[in-house]
């Protein structure tokens, strides 16, 4: 049994606690060389005294300059800063990252990984969504290994065939299907969602999450980004990719076959299940996640989602359609509506008005390198801006 050396990418968030809950139940088979960070300084310092890591990172310096005091006592080297992300996820003694940062922050340091030929277990929706073809591409030129970790791609990866080499229909596979709760408001009446408060949105039914994700979720943005995902992913045309609302949460995912055939993955939600996998893979470990009982659960239910209750999931079909920096901008977009909402400057319908107005604004713009994107990026988090002041 080969020991994996792990740098973990958002150490301090949902992601990075259960990852290291998975690592810490195998000892002799996962060893911690690098943790980071972004506000959680006690947090951080606690993983570091538990894991002891050779490195620890955190993006702003006084916070680091903390840290450093806090862990004077200990072997592990704090750093500070964009560069020292990148630098950890392509250390030499590292052959695994979890790349577990939230938003556009985790683009550098993944594709430093891929460049460096890690085994990434992507966490970081954004790296896809704002840059799948250049990052696709780094992997390939890297030599790197890409393991899904959101429960949904993951359920995909798993039911797809072993020999998958990103051809759908040469496998004989005739779309993917990815489940989706339906979040908090699935059932409630269209008319009151002007009136929803961040408590409500970030209320999930079945998962434990971060609130800015919690919010996607309620507003299907979240299953809108992990269509593009699955577009890079699978290398699967939008067509092939349908959304179906599954309330249990038990499905996490499937594919259907040319021969009439569906594959699934079944599993409590428990976010373990999928790092579990990825950091095993190809063998299997305990997770710590209860075993699933299908007669206490009863039934599994399906349906249609709904564009008027979710224009998100619209729009999100839209940008990927439209192509180029599209996409790029609808993650923009939603990253400064999704904040402004939390911090109650817009009612929850906005987050749509926003999106929509961005792409209507930046989103006919070519994107042939990385610095284009992030121009787009930065154009599209403006005019949000802006348009989000206009409401005021």
């Amino acid at each position: 049994m080969t020991q994996r050396n792990l740098t973990i990418l958002g150490a301090t968030g949902t992601i990075g606690v259960n990852t290291l809950d998975v690592v810490a139940r195998h000892p002799e088979r996962f060893r911690v060389v690098a943790l980071t960070g972004q506000h959680q300084v006690e947090r951080l310092a606690t993983q570091c005294r538990q894991f002891r890591p050779r490195y620890a990172v955190l993006l702003d310096e006084a916070k680091a300059h903390q840290l450093r005091g806090v862990l004077a006592d200990t072997e592990t080297e704090v750093l500070c800063g964009e560069q020292a992300l990148e630098q950890v996820a392509s250390l030499p003694e590292v052959d695994t990252v979890m790349a577990a940062i939230v938003g556009a922050a985790g683009l550098g340091p993944a594709l430093a990984a891929a460049r460096a030929g890690k085994r990434i277990l992507l966490a970081n929706k954004e790296t896809l969504v704002m840059a799948g073809e250049f990052f696709m591409q780094a992997v390939k030129a890297g030599g790197a290994t890409l393991l899904p970790i959101d429960s949904e791609h993951n359920a995909v990866f798993q039911s797809m065939p072993p020999d998958y080499a990103g051809d759908l229909a040469a496998h004989g596979v005739r779309r993917i299907l990815l489940t989706a709760s339906g979040g908090p408001f699935r059932t409630r009446a269209v008319e009151t969602l002007a009136a929803v408060t961040p408590e409500e949105a970030v209320a999930h039914p079945n998962w434990v999450m971060g609130r800015k994700i919690s919010v996607d979720s309620a507003t299907m943005m979240n299953k809108g980004l992990e269509v593009i995902e699955a577009r890079w992913l699978f290398n699967a045309r939008p067509e092939q990719i349908e959304v179906v609302i599954h309330p249990q949460s038990i499905i996490h995912s499937m594919v259907e076959y040319l021969d009439g055939s569906v594959l699934a993955q079944l599993s409590n939600p428990d976010m373990r299940t999928p790092i579990a996998h990825a950091l095993a893979y190809p063998d299997r470990v305990e997770a710590g996640v209860s075993w699933l009982d299908l007669a206490r659960i009863g039934q599994l239910s399906f349906e249609s989602p709904d564009t008027r209750r979710f224009p998100c999931l619209a729009l999100a079909y839209q940008a990927l359609a439209a192509g180029g920096g599209a996409p790029t901008v609808l993650n923009a977009g939603n990253e400064v509506a999704v904040d402004a909402f939390l911090n109650r400057r817009i009612p929850y319908l906005a987050i749509a008005d926003t999106l929509r107005h961005a792409l209507e604004r930046v989103a006919g713009r070519a994107a042939r390198e990385l610095d284009d994107l992030r121009e787009i990026d930065r154009e599209a988090r403006s005019v949000a801006a802006d348009y989000i002041h206009s409401l005021a």
